[in-house]
């Protein structure tokens, strides 16, 4: 029996870490918040939009890296970015809107 919970005790520790490489970024007001995050290699960055109308996040770079279906109000995107790096992305309906993921 004891063996069991030393076994187990990687599996926790392991959980635990993937619980805490999360970021999330915001969508309200026409805005990226924060405007520019900062995050370890394997973090999963979450966008959600608490705007009353539709946004998406696009990749910048050459080629896109990725892109989000258009968000209603509350919806979210999720990206798992495992790969250094910086990643500039912006609203695909309002090209204005801009953010960044600076990865380390």
């Amino acid at each position: 029996m004891r063996r069991r919970a030393v076994l187990a005790a990687p599996l926790l520790l392991a959980a635990r870490r993937a619980r805490a490489a999360e970021a999330k970024v915001t969508i309200d007001n026409f805005v990226f918040t924060p405007p520019r995050l900062e995050v370890p290699a394997g973090t999963r960055v979450v966008w959600t939009n608490h705007d009353d109308i539709p946004h998406s996040v696009v990749h910048s770079g050459r080629p896109p890296g990725f892109k989000s279906p258009v968000l209603d109000t509350d919806e979210t995107f999720a990206r798992i970015f495992d790969m250094p790096g910086t990643y500039d992305y912006f609203c695909g309906l309002h090209p204005h809107m801009k953010g960044l993921v600076v990865v380390t």
